[in-house]
């Protein structure tokens, strides 16, 4: 990595400000004096609104404003929140229902903010809020992904959102009929909450003429445009900022209603106004993500080679459209089905239908997870049903190196990998060949063992084009102005080492400045692992505009002609000068001679193709028979992920993810009952992975550079996820399977995995 990076693993310099208690999160950098908000909301997923009295609430104790929706609708905010829409395959458009800040008419889940109290403290708020007097009439909740029920919207027949179809049918069809063996099978995925260890916030200040609105996020272009055209400002009266963000996986990037009440109510108030929300309001009111069946079925040649892949999807969508919800999750669920196989005939439908839960989300993968999941579980009981290890059976459908670049069915554009190398190195590494030894040696204790393989692709999604900005300060130090926002995964470091790398500035000399629609021309936010790609992108872009830009300058300085400077990557230089100035040095003369135009430097780059990371997941398993608890002992992970910048930090991100996967596929579960209450609402009754879950995780990489982008990049922001689920999955099924049990579903909680024993038992 010569010109892009020397691929070294430095550690964050964030640690310290986060470890230490300095971190600077929503709830730290509030103005003094602001006012808090709390969120009254719907105790019922379903009813009709009679009246809403919130006269006593307004007149109590501390209060400035009790804010409901005939309040908006009175000052003229009457737009809808924003939400995805899609074509049905018929060619109409899908449901896009009307998504008010609060409740208008009716309540349609439990936790759908109906008014917002605004006092001098939280706790007069909270007290106020007690007071408000909310008449409904309650109706029947939706709760079932199927057609019918108590209509949530007028306008949307049977509760029906889309259905959506992609591929060619017939040619499917045509792959089914000629096959020689199909395979089919039914798969769940469960939904589950986010819980980022920073729950949702804002904070929003008006000074007559501009709103600054600051919340954590994902983002601030996306979120400005939005505010101004729901709260009727033009857009450069509108600043949104986002400090550190305590984990938002796709789940913050959204500008939820709460953020709106909160900017409206500082701008009639003319105060600040903060909110933030509680660990149960977060469960009750974040999107949620997954909640969706799979109906997949492969057909197989003669030779185990897969000619088709047809799959029928039903997706839960909650109450409204959600930013990024499963409409957008569907779509990006299908860009990578058969990413790894040479298959060309796919046909993928999916319907979606709206229920009186929380909207979900494409949090955690925007639909890789998904997809992957679906596929690999696919393989496991292929492979079983076909008599033939899992592992060749990969081998014999994957995409042969020859064959790239390689569109396939889907549409996507694979540009380069080497998927059987990549295998190769994860059975070695997994140690496969001595599992037969560590499983006699489970059974011996009276343990069951099992193993379970992924092989994953994802695609980098959203924006492919990306700002930075690079100054020079007059102390010597550099700052780098970019368009995407950490929300933990060490940003602030990779960025730097990148410029670093680039340019020479010494790496403690270059600040990372994000989250400020006021400091940079615009940014895409962070989410579909584009990060460090696209910003890696943006930055090679600048840097080039910057040296072309000291180029002429310099000319004069070292005596020589323009044409015959160079930069290596640290300095100037040029035939016939014995002058090397580096980029600072270069600066510094600059500002002495008043050049403050080489003082700044700013460009927009664009990705000309996404890039595919890929890799290998191998999760072994214990089941205890007795109890039917799972314990996860074995974890090897082989990632391509072509050139790293910073393998520490791919590593960690793996880490994180693998435990995300890992808990959806053993513990997470996200419950209601008929009626549409929320019974996972604390994590008392919410399950979610804690470390001594996991066992050291083994990680190693098998780089084979993309040439979707100059550094040969692959993200890796999701890798972790989207591997972990179908592997922890698989190696619950191998170990059940040697006891009669063919079907498992997520989550693998001890009770599940025992009445799947029990049940294998009694039906022999």
């Amino acid at each position: 990595m010569e010109k892009f990076g020397k691929s070294q693993s430095v550690t964050r310099v964030e640690d310290l400000r986060f470890l230490t208690g300095q971190g600077r999160y929503v709830d730290d950098v509030a103005p003094d004096g602001a006012l808090f908000a709390y969120v009254f909301r719907s105790p019922v997923a379903h009813g009709v609104i009679t009246t809403i009295e919130v006269a006593d609430a307004a007149a109590a104790d501390g209060v400035h404003m009790v804010l409901t929706n005939d309040d908006l609708v009175a000052a003229g905010i009457t737009q809808s929140l924003f939400g995805i829409t899609v074509k049905n395959r018929d060619g109409s458009k899908g449901a896009s229902p009307f998504r008010p800040i609060l409740a208008q008419g009716k309540l349609r889940y439990v936790g759908e903010p109906v008014a917002m109290i605004v006092a001098d403290s939280l706790e007069q708020a909270m007290d106020a809020a007690e007071l408000i007097e909310l008449d409904y009439d309650e109706l029947p909740a939706k709760m079932d992904m199927a057609p019918g029920g108590e209509a949530l919207h007028d306008d949307v027949p049977d509760n029906h959102a889309f259905d959506w179809g992609m591929g060619d049918e017939a040619k499917c069809q045509a792959a089914f009929d000629q096959a020689a063996k199909v395979v089919r099978l039914e798969v769940g995925d469960n939904r589950v909450i986010v819980n980022a260890l920073e729950p949702r916030g804002c904070y929003a200040e008006w000074d007559g003429t501009r709103l600054h609105i600051c919340f954590n996020g994902q983002g601030v272009w996306g979120p400005k445009a939005e505010f101004a055209r729901i709260l009727n400002l033009d857009t450069e009266n509108v600043r949104v900022t986002m400090p550190d963000v305590g984990g938002g996986f796709g789940m913050k990037a959204p500008p939820y209603p709460e953020y709106y009440a909160v900017g409206h109510a500082a701008m009639v108030l003319g105060k600040p106004v903060r909110w933030m929300s509680g660990r149960t309001e977060a469960m009750l009111s974040d999107h949620h993500g997954r909640d969706l069946v799979s109906e997949a079925a492969l057909a197989f040649d003669e030779t185990n080679k897969i000619i088709g892949y047809r799959v029928d999807t039903v997706s839960n969508l909650g109450a409204y459209n959600s930013n990024f919800g499963q409409i957008m999750q569907t779509l990006l669920f299908s860009r990578v089905l058969m990413g790894t196989f040479d298959v060309q005939a796919t046909y993928i439908r999916s319907q979606g239908y709206y229920t009186n839960t929380v909207y979900t989300d494409a949090y955690r993968g925007a639909g890789r997870p998904e997809a992957n999941y679906l596929l690999e579980r696919m393989m496991d009981t292929a492979a079983r049903e076909l008599g033939v290890d899992v592992w060749d059976l990969h081998r014999i459908n994957f995409i042969p190196v020859g064959k790239f670049p390689y569109k396939a069915s889907t549409g996507e554009t694979y540009d380069v990998g080497d998927f059987t190398r990549v295998l190769d190195h994860a059975e070695k590494f997994s140690d496969r060949a001595g599992f037969a030894a560590r499983k006699r040696e489970s059974e011996a204790q009276g343990k069951l063992r099992g193993m379970g393989l992924c092989y994953y692709i994802e695609s980098i999604l959203g924006d492919p084009s990306e700002n930075a900005k690079i100054e020079f300060n007059e102390d010597g130090t550099v700052t780098i102005y970019v368009g995407t926002q950490s929300n933990g995964q060490g940003h602030e470091t990779v960025y730097a080492k990148f410029l670093s790398d680039q340019t020479g500035i010494p790496f403690d000399a270059i600040q990372v400045v994000q989250g400020d629609s006021d400091r940079i021309a615009s940014g895409g936010g962070t989410g579909g692992s584009r990060s460090v790609t696209v910003q890696a992108n943006a930055t090679l872009a600048t840097v080039a505009k910057m040296v072309a830009a000291f180029a002429p300058f310099l000319a004069d300085k070292m005596g020589v002609d323009e044409s015959d400077i160079s930069f290596d990557d640290e300095t100037f230089r040029a035939p016939g000068s014995n002058m090397t100035p580096t980029l600072l040095e270069a600066a510094e003369m600059a500002r002495a001679d008043g050049r403050t135009d080489l003082l700044m430097h700013e460009d927009r780059a664009t990705l000309p193709a996404r890039s595919f990371p890929n890799g290998a997941h191998v999760a072994e398993v214990e089941v205890d028979p007795d109890t039917g608890k799972t314990d996860l002992v074995r974890y090897t992970v082989v990632d391509d992920f072509g050139n790293l910048v910073n393998p520490l930090l791919a590593e960690g991100q793996v880490h994180g993810g693998v435990a995300q996967g890992v808990g959806q596929a053993l513990m997470e579960q996200t419950v209601y009952d008929e009626d549409g209450q929320l019974l996972t609402a604390t994590f008392m009754d919410y399950a979610m992975p804690r470390a001594a879950d996991m066992p050291f995780f083994r990680f190693e990489t098998e780089p084979v550079p993309s040439t979707a982008n100059p550094m040969g990049m692959k993200g890796c922001g999701e890798a972790g996820t989207v591997g972990a689920m179908a592997a922890a999955t698989n190696a619950v099924l191998d170990a059940l399977w040697d006891r009669g049990v063919r079907r498992v579903d997520m989550p693998l909680t001890p009770s599940r995995v025992w009445e799947y024993l029990q049940d294998a038992e009694t039906t022999g």
